[in-house]
């Protein structure tokens, strides 16, 4: 069943995503797939649970398809039209709706399961890939707004990475204190 619906998002993903999309691209939707599942393990969420937090990894994004602006109601709409015809309850298909929602900016998230998705999607402020997924999202905003510079990247990164708190254990121990480290060298940046 995963599989069908893996195929299914993925294939959406790849078909319609617009080319300029570098940060939330099908590879952004497979990381967050692969960190979600990591940090299940991490939290021990297992069984259908685990398959849930799975599927709302996958739709995350989806509704980047369809727009930008409020893609998280979107993927949550295309989620609650697709899930019921493979056999996801409708308590189910709310459930992944709540996860998806889970990773709006700022995050608010409730249960350990939209705890869980929220984290992943945000695991790389606090890893060594953070300069590297960062500039795919810098690139990405330029198509909207073409006269940002570094400087302001950089403040928007500081501001982005003061605000925002991890939510799994794992996260906590593990991934706060790099990404600290990284608004420490931001800030030094902005004032060089």
């Amino acid at each position: 069943m995963f599989e069908k619906i893996y195929k299914k998002v993925m294939s959406n993903l790849e078909s319609n995503l617009p080319s300029w999309l570098y940060y939330h691209s099908p590879a952004h939707t497979k990381y967050v797939l692969e960190k979600s599942i990591f940090l299940a393990q991490q939290e021990g969420v297992t069984g259908r649970e685990l398959f849930l937090i799975m599927v709302a990894a996958l739709y995350h994004d989806l509704g980047f398809v369809k727009g930008r602006d409020n893609h998280e109601k979107r993927s949550c709409e295309m989620a609650s039209e697709e899930l019921p015809e493979l056999g996801i309850t409708s308590e189910e298909v709310q459930k992944i709706c709540n996860m998806i929602l889970a990773t709006q900016i700022p995050q608010k998230p409730k249960t350990l399961s939209e705890k869980i998705l929220a984290d992943a999607d945000l695991e790389y402020l606090g890893t060594n890939s953070f300069y590297e997924i960062s500039e795919k999202l810098y690139q990405e905003l330029l198509h909207d707004k073409p006269e940002l510079n570094r400087q302001q990247w950089n403040e928007i990164q500081v501001n982005f990475l003061s605000g925002h708190t991890y939510h799994t254990r794992y996260c906590k121990v593990h991934c706060e204190p790099i990404k600290a480290a990284h608004l420490a060298e931001l800030q030094a940046q902005i004032e060089s």
